[in-house]
């Protein structure tokens, strides 16, 4: 591992420390930045307080994963619990008698889904956590075509029921928080998973939907999974899409390093994509050091304070930390990306 001088540019962009414990220890002593996702109605909170403690190497994101869309209601009035959830897993009216094994393994779901929170209410409060944190993002949000609901999520080896979240019902919550991403000009850690053609469409909607505003913020496709020839095709289309990548998730396949290789060297981030906060640095440390690899970059040991060094001579740190800092920026130029060189010291 190298210097703390180093590591106080690294940035981790995309990590789940508040779903576990959180040793203060650990936390209080963590040399790099963490971007703290949030997911679900009950976390929001949670990474609200965990950026309020520790101001110095936390940035908040709030927002609602698309695996827990289906705890939203986009019925502006009151829905039972159980047509909410009937209407998203055993169809409306109309669409075909559902089978005696989707019956029973709605019946078997149910008792463990909560509530439906009203979507109004959710970007309601969506707005507030942005607003408290000038510096916040949105996220994590997307769309996932493979998930299955789990019978009971709080367990911690989950079954698996035989229902899917409706793609149309992720769409709706996704955009409505997209919308005040751009109103609010927040950047956006964006989830995409078996979902690549509905991902490049959703880009395109937004681009045509919001015109020069899209490019005022910056979004993250974290731990993508993108093909190397669809990431060029959607690098080239959006100048403010970045991509990052983790070894919990990426590693898993080679493809990541031919990623990796196909995409320009300033959309390039690092994620270790993690709950455990003890493994926050040495997660992204390694992707690091993987980016470093596959693009012939150094890797530093020690800091030199000189703003002046040739971006030739930079090292990945020092590139990853530039990307960084044009990301959180935004204000990208629709024919052609931000100037490469605004490193400054942090």
């Amino acid at each position: 591992m190298p210097s703390a001088r180093v590591l106080k540019h690294v940035i981790d962009v995309h990590c789940h420390p508040t779903d576990s414990q959180i040793p203060e220890a650990v936390i209080s002593s963590l040399p790099i930045t963490i971007c703290a996702m949030s997911t679900r109605q009950n976390d929001q909170v949670l990474v609200r307080n965990l950026a309020t403690a520790y101001p110095h190497n936390v940035l908040p994101c709030f927002g609602h994963h698309p695996w827990f869309s289906h705890w939203i209601s986009l019925n502006g009035e009151a829905t039972s619990k159980d047509d909410h959830y009937r209407s998203l897993f055993l169809g409306k009216e109309g669409k075909g008698d559902p089978s005696d094994d989707q019956i029973a393994a709605f019946e078997k779901l149910l008792p463990s889904l909560p509530t439906p929170l009203p979507l109004a209410e959710l970007l309601t409060d969506l707005r507030t956590n942005l607003e408290a944190f000038p510096s916040a993002m949105v996220g994590e949000v997307g769309l996932d075509r493979t998930c299955r609901v789990p019978f009971d999520y709080r367990l911690e080896h989950r079954e698996l029921s035989p229902f899917k979240i409706p793609i149309d019902h992720q769409l709706a919550i996704l955009e409505a928080q997209i919308d005040i991403a751009v109103h609010l000009q927040r950047n956006v850690s964006f989830h995409s998973v078996n979902a690549q053609k509905l991902t490049v469409d959703f880009m395109a909607r937004m681009k045509a939907r919001h015109g020069t505003t899209w490019n005022q913020i910056s979004v993250d496709m974290h731990s993508c999974g993108l093909s190397p020839q669809m990431w060029q095709s959607i690098e080239r289309a959006h100048p403010n899409l970045y991509l990052s990548l983790s070894t919990a998730i990426n590693a898993r396949s080679s493809s990541h390093k031919s990623l990796i290789a196909a995409a320009s060297a300033d959309r390039l981030l690092a994620e270790s994509d993690i709950h455990e906060i003890s493994q926050c640095l040495g997660r992204t440390w390694d992707m690091l050091c993987i980016i470093a690899d596959v693009r012939g970059w150094e890797v530093e040991q020690e800091w030199d304070d000189d703003t002046g060094i040739p971006e030739d001579h930079w090292g990945v740190v020092r590139r990853v930390e530039n990307n960084w800092k044009a990301f959180v920026s935004g204000n990208h130029n629709a024919n052609g990306r931000q100037s490469r060189n605004v490193y400054s010291p942090m």
